[in-house]
């Protein structure tokens, strides 16, 4: 069998009346992520992850912010479409641990529904998919709530 591993990373800035996707779940917040896309830093992470560790580049190469395809899409599709390039190389997924930096909203009691959709879109079981959160202690632009950042890595496989 062989292995790869991948990292991602993504980040969006934080706007005001913008709606606020993350991991496919819209979540109660008076700002949002700000993009070309749904802006879902955690998708645009773990999208990066997959692409990178089958060494298909970036989810700006497949998917540039200057294509009007992509505008406003649901970043799940995104995903989608990034698995159906690593499967199409002859890779599986192992698993996905990913980290979401943020002040607020809260995201612990959104992730069991970030993981559902997420298998669901991309066929894997939900105990594959890890997502943690954490502050920045109120520093920097992701402590004055200006920006969000997630980090993703990924195991792939075949035989």
């Amino acid at each position: 069998m062989k292995i790869k591993v991948g990292f991602g990373f993504d980040v969006h800035q934080l706007k005001d009346g913008h709606p606020f996707i993350m991991g496919g779940v819209n979540l109660e917040h008076s700002k949002g992520a700000y993009g070309h896309s749904d802006a879902d830093v955690l998708l645009h992470a773990i999208c990066d992850a997959l692409l990178g560790a089958a060494n298909l580049r970036d989810i700006g190469f497949h998917f540039n912010n200057t294509d009007q395809r992509w505008k406003g899409i649901s970043s799940l599709i995104l995903l989608q479409e990034s698995v159906k390039l690593i499967k199409d190389k002859g890779w599986e997924i192992g698993n996905i641990d990913a980290m979401i930096c943020l002040e607020a909203p809260k995201i612990n009691p959104h992730i069991p529904a970030m993981q559902k959709k997420i298998a669901e879109a991309i066929e894997i079981s939900a105990d594959d998919i890890s997502i943690k959160a954490t502050t920045n202690e109120q520093m920097g632009f992701i402590g004055r709530e200006e920006g969000v950042v997630a980090y993703a890595v990924c195991l792939i496989q075949k035989q």
